[in-house]
């Protein structure tokens, strides 16, 4: 299946994405989701996730600003999601700044997701390797995570998608770079984490590794698009979002190199 067949079923679609994400992420990845023809979600409550993952064509878990609270939220949610056989996504934020952290990332990833999606120093954390991550941003170049990607896509039986410059996925069989995006994408707050959004509504219709790639194609291309256009950071973002939205089947192949 090609990124623009994924594009086209998604908005045939229109999946209900569960988004479990961080406080600075909620308005802009619903927004990103209206835009590209899903319909978001951001139940959050543990009184009500292990109801609502279920109805949802995915389920998104994004750390950033982690708690207590929102971990045991979290838990139960992919917990649900997975009994019921509804694909979810983890963007393990930032994982290697506490061990608390850390140990949160591999309990969620210990509960089977469909796709784990991070930049280069979440990945590497996240296998078991040293980077040069500082917060919530990489140090570390996605070319020089490509190897943990595999590994630990085919020890945790999931998507690895690694994203920066230029992303990677990998199912640790078959691999896929994209291409595209813009240099101001970073210094829009949120763009990853509604990325992870967007991944979960191509996943809610399509394989996860296809999801994945469609997911990344479409945000590059769409990043390319308003970068043409936009004379800054905050220009950028609505430029983004009307991209989103413009963007038609047909126009995503071109940024997917298989390998």
């Amino acid at each position: 299946m090609t990124a623009d067949h994924a594009l086209a079923e998604m908005r045939r679609a229109a999946p209900l994405v569960h988004c479990m994400t961080n406080d600075v992420a909620k308005a802009i990845a619903a927004n990103v989701l209206l835009a590209a023809g899903a319909s978001p979600a951001m139940v959050q409550a543990v009184e009500e996730v292990e109801t609502f993952a279920p109805m949802s064509g995915a389920l998104t878990v994004n750390i950033g600003t982690l708690s207590a609270g929102s971990l045991a939220a979290m838990l139960a949610a992919a917990r649900a999601a997975g009994a019921s056989g509804t694909p979810w996504v983890l963007d393990p934020v930032a994982l290697f700044i506490t061990s608390w952290r850390m140990q949160a990332a591999r309990d969620l990833l210990a509960l089977k997701p469909a796709v784990v999606r991070g930049n280069a120093s979440e990945i590497l954390a996240l296998a078991g390797e040293a980077g040069s991550g500082k917060g919530a941003d990489s140090g570390d170049a996605v070319e020089g995570a490509v190897a943990a990607a595999g590994r630990l896509a085919t020890e945790a039986g999931c998507v690895v998608a690694v994203t920066g410059a230029r992303d990677y996925v990998t199912d640790g069989t078959r691999a896929a770079w994209i291409d595209g995006g813009d240099a101001v994408m970073p210094k829009v707050t949120a763009l990853g984490c509604s990325l992870t959004a967007l991944t979960g509504a191509f996943v809610a219709v399509v394989p996860p590794l296809e999801g994945a790639v469609a997911a990344l194609a479409l945000f590059a291309e769409a990043g390319a698009r308003a970068g043409a256009v936009a004379t800054g950071p905050g220009s950028f973002q609505v430029a983004f979002l009307d991209a989103l939205a413009a963007v038609e089947p047909g126009a995503l192949e071109g940024r997917v190199t298989w390998s």
